[in-house]
Parts: C-alpha cells; sequence; structure tokens
C-alpha cells in the first residue's frame, strides 16, 4: 500500500477546490474549533473550500453555532432528522451536498488534523482514487494516551479488516477522494461508522495513505459503545458477503460458534470453581453458550433474514444445536468403532466429529432456524442492509 510522507513546505499551493464534509452528533463544542483550524490551514493556498456538516439532530445548539461561523466561513449545515441516525448516512449525504468533487471527510472531535487536509487533496493528483490519513502508515502516530484495551481493540478491528482491503488503517475516517470515481451513492449499503471501509470495498478504490497524527478528543464524549462495536461485525459481514460470497456467511457462522465455544467453557470451569459436580457443570454451561451463539447469529450472521418471535427461534436453534451435536458425537462413534484408521487416532475423528456437527447445524439453522419467509423469498438476493432491520438500534456516531 503506497504512502506519502510527512508534510515538508509549511504551505505549498493547493489551486484546488475542495468540500470538507463532517458528520457531527452533540459536537457544538468542536465545530467552531474545527472550522478555524480549516481555515487557517486551507487560506492563502489557492482553492476555494467549504465545511459541510450533515447533523444527526443534536439539538445541543449546533445550529446557532454554525449560523454564526457562516457569516465570516464557508460553513453550512444540514440536520437529518429523521431515523436512523447513523455516521455513515451523514457522510453519504454530505458528499451528495458538497459543490466540489473533491471531497475530505473526517470527524468532528478534532482527532483528525485539519492540518493535514492539503497533503490528502495533493494525494489525489497521484495514481490513486482515495487518500486515507493512516495512523499505522510510516511516521504516523497514536495519542499516547490510548491504554491497552483500546490498542488491542483497534488492532483486532483493523485484523479483521485485513482480507478486504491492503490498507494499513481501514478503520480510518479520515480521508479524501474524488466523488467521481464513487459507486452510486444509492447503492451503498453502510452500517454504522465505517464508511471509508465502505467506500474502498464496493468502490474498489485504489488507495494510498498519508500519515497522520491521531488525538483523542479534548471535548465531548465518545460515541463508541458496544452497539457500534456490534455494527461494525455485521457491516464487515456485508463486505464479506459481497467480496466473497457464501462462503462469508459460513465464516461467520464457524467464527460465533467458536466465541461460543469459550463461553461454553468458561462457564463449564467457572461453575466447578463455584463448587457444581462437573457433569451438572456440563449441562448448566450448555445454555448460556447456545444463547450466546443463536443471539449473534442473528445479529450478525443471518442479519438479513426477517425477524422472528425470539423464544420461538431460540427453541428451534437449540433443537438444531441438539442435532449438531449428536452428528458430531454420533460421528465420532462410528468412525472409532467401524474405521481402523480413526480407531488408531481418535483426535481425528474429534475434528471430524467437530466439522460435520457444524456443518449440519450451519445447514439447519439456514433452512429452519433463520429461515426467509415466502414472502421475502423474492427479497434473498438482496444486500442484508437493504432491509431495515427492525431490532436494530438507532446506529450513533
Amino acid at each position: 500500500m503506497p504512502s506519502l510522507p510527512p508534510p515538508g513546505d509549511s504551505k505549498p499551493a493547493l489551486n484546488r477546490a475542495v468540500s470538507i464534509v463532517v458528520p457531527t452528533f452533540r459536537e457544538a463544542e468542536n465545530i467552531p474549533v474545527l472550522a478555524e483550524r480549516i481555515e487557517a490551514a486551507l487560506s492563502g493556498r489557492g482553492g476555494e473550500w467549504e465545511l459541510v456538516l450533515v447533523d444527526d439532530d443534536s439539538r445541543d445548539g449546533s445550529e446557532v453555532v454554525v449560523e454564526d461561523l457562516s457569516q465570516r466561513l464557508p460553513v453550512r449545515m444540514e440536520v437529518r432528522r429523521d431515523p436512523p441516525r447513523d455516521l455513515s448516512l451523514s457522510v453519504l449525504r454530505g458528499i451528495a451536498l458538497s459543490r466540489f468533487d473533491r471531497v475530505v471527510v473526517m470527524d468532528a472531535d478534532l482527532s483528525h488534523p485539519p492540518e493535514r487536509i492539503p497533503d490528502l487533496v495533493r494525494a489525489l493528483d497521484g495514481d490513486c482514487d482515495m487518500a486515507v490519513g493512516s495512523r499505522y502508515a510510516p511516521g504516523g502516530r497514536i495519542d499516547r494516551g490510548w491504554g491497552l484495551w483500546r490498542h488491542l481493540n483497534s488492532f483486532g478491528a483493523t485484523l479483521l479488516a485485513r482480507p478486504l482491503t491492503a490498507c494499513s488503517d481501514p478503520m480510518s475516517g479520515f480521508f479524501a477522494l474524488d466523488r467521481r470515481v464513487l459507486p452510486d451513492l444509492a447503492r451503498l449499503r453502510p452500517v454504522g461508522y465505517k464508511i471509508g471501509l465502505e467506500l474502498m470495498v464496493r468502490g474498489r478504490l485504489r488507495v494510498t495513505e498519508v500519515p497522520i497524527g491521531f488525538s483523542d478528543r479534548a471535548r465531548g464524549t465518545s460515541k463508541m459503545n458496544l452497539r457500534q462495536q456490534m455494527n461494525y461485525l455485521r457491516h464487515l459481514k456485508r463486505l464479506y458477503l459481497h467480496r466473497f460470497g457464501g462462503l462469508a456467511r459460513v465464516l461467520s457462522f464457524g467464527a460465533v460458534g467458536a466465541s461460543g465455544f469459550v463461553i461454553d467453557l468458561a462457564f463449564y470451569l467457572g461453575l466447578q470453581a463455584l463448587g457444581l459436580e462437573h457433569r451438572l457443570a456440563r449441562f448448566l454451561s450448555f445454555w448460556p453458550a447456545v444463547s450466546w451463539n443463536w443471539w449473534l447469529n442473528r445479529r450478525v450472521t443471518f442479519d438479513d433474514r426477517p425477524w422472528q418471535t425470539p423464544v420461538r427461534q431460540w427453541v428451534r436453534f437449540v433443537i438444531a444445536s441438539s442435532v449438531g451435536l449428536g452428528v458430531n458425537v454420533g460421528g465420532y462413534l462410528v468412525l472409532t468403532g467401524f474405521v481402523a484408521v480413526f480407531a488408531r487416532h481418535p483426535l481425528l475423528a474429534f475434528f471430524l466429529g467437530i466439522a460435520l456437527g457444524g456443518a449440519f447445524n450451519f445447514l439447519i439453522s439456514t433452512l429452519y432456524v433463520y429461515r426467509w419467509h415466502s414472502a421475502s423469498k423474492g427479497d434473498s438476493g438482496r444486500d442484508s442492509s437493504a432491509r431495515p432491520d427492525p431490532g436494530s438500534p438507532r446506529s450513533e456516531h
């Protein structure tokens, strides 16, 4: 993945008109500082610019702040009052509203340095469709206040996206592009906050990286929470389906099953530590694990399927899991009892039994537990986000 060096001379000419698109939600404190820093970064460079703010109905005084700024700076705001509240949808709306074809997208919390906007825009003159402000390109850096958990969280999210793009920082929300290279915006299906990754994958954009220093917000509160992380997993699944087809659903189902095994083991050992007999602990540990698998598959693996009554669907998943377990154990017993090579190497039969049980579980889940209703079969080829998710909460920044 090509990357550009850190900035050299202090104020090289820009000679490009650029729209800066910023999604906002309760960022009234940060908007004036952001606008002033953008103005300082772009003034005197020979290019026209505008700041397009798309707000998700913050009701925190942001509109009044922007009205005051617009008296002296090229700043405007549109407020999205209809749900869902979603950062990616706000960005797409901002791109559509932009006066200029060259667009920079960034956050409002000042974590992205406006001083690097000229470098991102100039990078588009090279052999690329998209210039990404990267924390991980040579010369990039992360705020020293990051703890171990945040580093691990970022590393894990980046690793999960690695099969989709060679960009070292696909999580970046700071990027520049020419909107003329984008696919039809109405056909994009983002969910959550990683619109850059959506554009990279669905647009098949050629990406270059510009190193930046990433800072933690100084004002306001972060919108990152477990809900946003779940939305990221849902988004990843959709992009994997787009890139790899049905194999992505199989891998998602397997990953959910692996996470359920961890929960199963944790409860099994934990209950014994509390004094329960091991057979009772084994029986009880099954239920939180199977419930977790049912819920996560409902939220991620099969989130494109019509939602059914939770209790009924959970019972069906328990049945499917029981059948899978029966095939798993039954296969093991048959292989070790009647096939010599497996009798000599029972561990091979153990893993093969797991594979057979998992395959049956996936098949039953696909055709029975999370099946398409007859009225929905005509939509089965559509992208998973084309249908609103009735169980999905509003996705905040």
